[in-house]
């Protein structure tokens, strides 16, 4: 009987609660891994979201929730360093003493969000414009100024992007404004914007012609090409309009070179005129002399020979003059 207790004593001895190493005090250090980098889903990351905790299971429950910062938006990366962990969990009582670092000396830190990429929106402003284009003889469309991407916080259901076309004094130029609504409300909005080319027509002597020679079908060609600037809404083949200079042969036509029919020139500057005045079946003439030239229809000055006063006067196709009364 004393055998079998004996055995029974060494036995607690070596595996029981019951002998010496069983009532040794219960370890109460943290030990903690980092990571070099992590993504977390809240905007304020616990300890217990960028580290793994080893210890006590209340202690270790405590110092994981202790928040380590604040990340200001979705995407951005904050740094958090073996210092900061620390000083976090001093200020919350549990002192470096008590505290087991392993793992990278500091975490880059980073809000978990879903992106729209400045592709996307890219995309989506030239297909608004493909489909609204502010002019019809848009052909081309070069992007200026591009946007960047935005990272959202959480998914993305819900989401819409809503384009719209802003003003611009430059006709060659376009704005989109692409607004980001989520839950009825504005929450992000980029802007795109294109440089445009248009179609338009150019017209191209085919001979030469001298200067007051009538533009005609058949001494220019109209072609088609592609210009920065669009031509006006009503334009048309200059056809009865005359050269003011020589044009060889193969020049594209500017709006320098080519102009109306000047109207002839009816009287000259100091030509004795007569000044009719017709009222009430009544005819009264003066003589005048021209202060300045002028076509018919147009007003010159005149100065009657008798009384020396200038008068103005509407000139007649037969060369007299009317005065305006």
């Amino acid at each position: 009987m004393s055998k079998t207790i004996g055995i029974m004593t060494i036995m607690c001895f070596l595996v029981s609660p019951c002998g010496s190493a069983g009532n040794e005090p219960q370890d109460d250090s943290l030990r903690i891994h980092l990571p070099r980098e992590i993504a977390v889903d809240s905007n304020v990351p616990s300890l217990g979201q960028i580290g793994i905790i080893h210890g006590e299971a209340s202690l270790a429950a405590r110092a994981g929730e202790i928040a380590m910062g604040r990340i200001a938006a979705p995407g951005q990366q904050v740094t958090i360093d073996r210092a900061t962990v620390l000083s976090r969990l001093a200020s919350n009582g549990i002192p470096a003493s008590k505290v087991k670092l392993t793992g990278a000396e500091e975490i880059k830190v980073r809000q978990q969000g879903q992106t729209i990429s400045a592709d996307e929106f890219v995309g989506l402003a030239r297909l608004f414009l493909e489909r609204n284009p502010p002019a019809r003889s848009i052909c081309e469309s070069e992007l200026m100024r591009g946007p960047v991407d935005l990272i959202l916080e959480g998914s993305r259901q819900g989401v819409k992007l809503s384009p719209r076309l802003l003003p611009s004094s430059t006709p060659n130029q376009v704005r989109i404004r692409i607004v980001v609504v989520s839950g009825g409300k504005e929450i992000a909005s980029r802007e795109v914007g294109f440089r445009l080319k248009f179609n338009c027509h150019k017209v191209v002597t085919l001979v030469e012609i001298s200067a007051g020679g009538v533009i005609s079908p058949e001494n220019v060609k109209v072609e088609k090409t592609v210009s920065s600037y669009p031509e006006p809404a009503d334009w048309s083949a200059p056809y009865g309009l005359v050269a003011r200079r020589r044009l060889p042969a193969n020049t594209v036509l500017g709006s320098n070179m080519i102009g109306p029919v000047e109207p002839a020139i009816v009287v000259k500057r100091n030509q004795k005129v007569i000044i009719r005045i017709a009222a009430g079946g009544l005819v009264v003439t003066a003589m005048g002399q021209t202060v300045e030239e002028g076509s018919a229809g147009e007003y010159v000055r005149v100065r009657n020979v008798d009384s020396q006063r200038i008068i103005l006067a509407r000139v007649n196709e037969d060369g007299t003059v009317e005065p305006v009364l």
